[in-house]
């Protein structure tokens, strides 16, 4: 889903920067809360790991294209303001070092790729996590969860933007089409691929695993009340 130069129009690609600079301020004061010695460690893992798996780029049409985004995985396993501070640098990276995705459209790549997928990833995650029982059984499936819906969900987004200020020749529709269909496939893949991750962590060092604090911690207060109580 990377957007090169061009694809949207100025004013769209200065408005998504200047939201996705506003945003990226706000991650790094909300990061403070999320990092610790073990989180750190781990942010620099997954942002090699989101780095890897978004290089295998395949063409979607109208010079975007298609790949695993894991901003649910890193929003999981690290939190989401920290997710949004990893995904960036990649996206960073990938723009100045190997041309994926254009300089002028880097915040409407943070804003697709990074925030959204994410921030909806671990929306997702958090809603099916209170409703479902507290055990660390339910974070992979939650995790997996998430990233099936929070990838279509970037790629509605980017069609809005596209109706909004696109600049290339071809109708929103096939647009639409393909890009929502293609990434619900994705999607799919994504799910799989996160759930392996987090549950493979999951079994040996829960603690490592951001999203299942609130479970470990709960599940700390009841031993702490049943030895008290004995």
């Amino acid at each position: 889903m990377h957007v090169p130069d061009g694809f949207l129009n100025a004013p769209t690609s200065v408005a998504t920067g200047a939201a996705a600079a506003v945003i990226v301020g706000v991650a790094l004061k909300g990061a403070r809360r999320e990092l610790d010695d073990k989180t750190t460690p781990l942010a620099g893992l997954v942002g090699a790991f989101v780095f890897a798996t978004q290089m295998l780029n395949f063409p979607v049409g109208a010079g975007t294209s298609g790949h695993l985004m894991g901003g649910t995985i890193a929003a999981v396993l690290v939190g989401p303001w920290t997710a949004v501070l990893v995904m960036s640098c990649v996206f960073i990276v990938q723009c100045l070092l190997f041309a994926d995705g254009g300089i002028t459209a880097l915040g409407t790549n943070i804003i697709l790729m990074g925030v959204i997928t994410a921030g909806v990833g671990w929306l997702v995650f958090k809603l099916i996590e209170r409703a479902a029982p507290k055990r660390l059984g339910v974070v992979a499936p939650a995790a997996a969860v998430g990233a099936l819906i929070s990838v279509p969900v970037a790629a509605v987004a980017f069609t809005l933007l596209y109706a909004v200020g696109g600049t290339a020749d071809i109708p929103i529709g096939s647009l639409a089409a393909a890009m929502i269909g293609w990434h619900t496939l994705i999607g799919v893949g994504e799910a799989i691929i996160t759930f392996l991750a987090v549950g493979s962590i999951l079994a040996v060092r829960p603690d490592l695993v951001y999203g299942a604090r609130p479970i470990l911690a709960r599940r700390q207060r009841e031993l702490v009340v049943k030895e008290a109580a004995e």
